[in-house]
């Protein structure tokens, strides 16, 4: 019998919570986890009471030709990172490890490469948790050591215009 890992179980999870997503451009999901036990999950999609990208059939970014990873601050979508931490309270976080998945919403194909934008990766810092790990394919993934955000602080680098 061959027993899929605990983390490739727990991405999976995170990659059916995808499937919730109201985002027309792609499929997050996540979930939060301590201890063996899942603390909470989130997807991307409006926040809750506004029409979500779906709904009204554009999406706002994408109208207006802004590339992959700019102007996060147009999206109508609240991140599923960000979800995912505010359906928690912050003890529950500590120490936690947060699992992420990626799928294009057309194919539902696994999308790899991606990993927590800068406004998520504050969030995360802010919350406790420990690591990410994100799904790259159905079987492989990547590890973030939320340290390395701290001490790598990619908000001095000039990438957000400051």
């Amino acid at each position: 019998m061959n027993r899929v890992s605990k983390t490739n179980y727990y991405l999976n999870i995170a990659q059916t919570v995808a499937e919730r997503s109201t985002c027309l451009r792609k499929h997050y999901g996540a979930i939060i986890v301590k201890n063996d036990s899942i603390i909470s999950t989130g997807y991307n999609g409006a926040p809750r009471g506004r029409q979500n990208c779906c709904d009204l059939g554009f999406c706002q970014r994408q109208k207006l030709n802004i590339p992959r990873g700019e102007r996060y601050e147009l999206c109508r979508s609240v991140h599923a990172e960000a979800n995912a931490i505010i359906s928690a309270s912050r003890e529950e976080m500590l120490g936690a490890t947060l699992y992420m998945a990626c799928t294009d919403p057309e194919s539902r194909d696994i999308i790899g490469g991606t990993t927590s934008c800068g406004m998520c990766k504050r969030l995360i810092i802010n919350a406790g948790i420990k690591e990410v790990i994100v799904r790259e394919t159905f079987d492989s993934y990547t590890v973030y050591e939320v340290k390395d955000w701290i001490e790598d602080d990619d908000s001095l680098s000039g990438v957000f215009g400051y």
